[in-house]
């Protein structure tokens, strides 16, 4: 599945944010490590909310930026 990020830079490093996911955000203070962060959380706010709804498993198999 794909889903669209949103990557900023600022003075502090870099924010990103899952246009998709609602609530699901991350940072890194490079853009390679910001991209990876979502990554993560992408993976994290799917496995809660399958947890939640009783989906026994969710998978993320490729990000496209």
């Amino acid at each position: 599945m794909n889903y669209r990020i949103r990557l900023i830079e600022t003075d502090e490093g870099w924010s990103v944010s899952c246009l998709d996911l609602p609530g699901c955000h991350s940072q890194g203070p490079t853009r390679n490590e910001a991209i990876e962060a979502i990554r993560e959380a992408i993976q994290l706010w799917l496995d809660l909310e399958a947890e939640e709804c009783g989906i026994k498993s969710a998978e993320t198999l490729e990000l496209t930026v």
